[in-house]
């Protein structure tokens, strides 16, 4: 899918205030991992994960999307009436139902006339969101729109803690509840509007997607427990990747050479390294966030994107390639000139 007048016109992300090292984490876990001969430094050696953050308890989705929008309304200038759509993308939610989206519709007091809805997608939910609103701007059904994500770790993690921390926990069920303890917290926004209305935006070229949904049952979660099949996964996603980026490779004429920054979806050490050994990539080029934000789902990828802008590694007429894979599995993989 190309676009011709689509652009990112703002983006703003928050980080969650509270950080819990991965040494905290094993240090509760530890009689557990002891009697399962496990080293005491499993999660950080393993997962290259040093911290993630937390929100205050009791912080619902819906008000941290809500503070990165404001941060991206404000950054982009844009009146709020003239917003056509807001897509919340996140995986965590504030209720079953009402959406997500229709709680941070409220709290910025957008219009009547301003569609609101959830999209799930796993983590790969923001990129799809960027893509569902960038159709409806080139299409020329609205103007803007805005795509936001709230995510908490602190419940599925506090709930898989206590579940690893039983006498009769295996070391099958600790192995298949181990990522769930890689989760971060964060929340990001992006406002996208058309070209023609944001002359110093930055264009979003397009995205290409593919899907190996064989692979659906690697990794499974609810709000309070998440299981996965981390090795089959990793081997399964770099798959998808590699044909994911050759599309994407001819769709946006990349060579290895002619991008200028990697925007990945950062689930952990060994994956971010093995997806550069596997496409290519210069791990110069990538901006890394997981060792002190773990795997912030969906919100990796705005979050990275906003991180690297702001720390100045993105210039004018930067190319960036955003990257991200989610569980299902899809892949997409979009371009961004700066």
């Amino acid at each position: 899918m190309q676009f011709q007048n689509v652009s990112i016109l703002s983006l703003g992300h928050v980080d969650a205030p509270h950080r819990v090292t991965s040494a905290d984490m094993c240090a509760r876990l530890a009689p557990t991992m002891q009697r399962l001969g496990m080293r005491p430094d499993q999660l950080e050696s393993a997962s290259g994960i040093v911290a993630r953050r937390y929100w205050d308890p009791g912080i619902q989705p819906s008000e941290v999307a809500a503070l990165a929008a404001e941060r991206a309304l404000a950054q982009g200038g844009v009146n709020r009436a003239r917003m056509g759509i807001v897509v919340n993308t996140s995986v965590c939610r504030d209720y079953i139902e009402p959406s997500t989206a229709c709680l941070v519709h409220h709290r910025l007091g957008l219009s009547a006339e301003c569609m609101n809805f959830d999209l799930g997608n796993a983590c790969l939910a923001f990129m799809s969101g960027m893509q569902v609103v960038g159709n409806m701007i080139e299409r020329g059904q609205i103007d803007y729109g805005l795509i936001v994500d709230g995510e908490s770790a602190r419940f599925v993690q506090e709930a898989t803690i206590a579940r690893l921390q039983r006498p009769e926990t295996t070391e099958e069920e600790f192995r298949s509840q181990f990522a769930t303890l890689t989760l971060g917290s964060g929340a990001a926004a992006m406002v996208l509007a058309r070209s023609d209305l944001a002359p110093a935006g930055h264009r979003f070229l397009g995205v290409v997607n593919r899907a190996a949904t064989q692979h659906s049952g690697l990794c499974k979660g609810q709000v309070d427990e998440m299981h996965t099949d981390a090795k089959a996964l990793l081997v399964a996603g770099l798959g998808l990747a590699t044909e994911t980026y050759a599309e994407a490779k001819a769709a946006f004429g990349w060579d290895g050479r002619n991008v200028d920054e990697y925007v990945l979806h950062q689930v952990s050490g060994t994956h971010t390294a093995m997806l550069c050994q596997t496409l290519g990539l210069d791990p110069k080029k990538v901006m890394a966030i997981f060792p002190e934000f773990g795997n912030i789902g969906p919100a990796s990828v705005p979050i990275v994107l906003s991180k690297a802008a702001d720390s100045g590694r993105l210039v004018k007429g930067s190319r960036v390639a955003l990257m991200g894979i989610g569980s299902g599995l899809n892949c997409s993989m979009a371009e961004v000139v700066w």
